[in-house]
């Protein structure tokens, strides 16, 4: 949200209205995929209010490890921010976030196939990107 005020503003008003619209959940199995879609339509509708692109400046796990030097997990969020928005969405939703293609058509409300579609498509591209900028 590029600021930690607009961050929290944004968890503080996706948890009140998730109080507030807890009987309207059908299934309480499915009650992570509700929430992260409530988390995301706040996040899309404040963005449009303030009409601001949403920088993936920073993924969650980011460290420097042995065998994944820091240096190319940066790399790799740089092609990712370089992706449309839709595969950054997905890129970030299933590897990131660890949700499955089926929570992530539920999130996106869209067909699972669109889905795997664009994550193929997504990785492709990370693929290419990243190997034109090895050479």
């Amino acid at each position: 949200m590029k600021n930690e005020n607009d961050a929290l503003d944004l968890v503080q008003d996706t948890v009140y209205k998730a109080l507030i619209s807890i009987k309207k959940l059908k299934d309480p199995n499915h009650f992570s995929t509700w929430l992260t879609q409530i988390l995301i339509n706040k996040a899309l509708n404040l963005i449009k209010k303030n009409k601001r692109i949403v920088p993936l400046t920073e993924i969650e796990g980011v460290r420097n490890e042995e065998n994944h030097p820091l240096e190319d997990k940066i790399d790799l969020v740089e092609a990712i921010k370089r992706l449309e928005k839709q595969y950054q969405t997905v890129i970030i939703l299933r590897y990131y976030k660890d949700l499955t293609i089926k929570q992530i058509a539920e999130i996106l409300k869209c067909p699972e196939g669109t889905v795997k579609t664009n994550l193929h498509r997504a990785v492709s591209k990370l693929k290419l990107d990243l190997r034109k900028e090895c050479i």
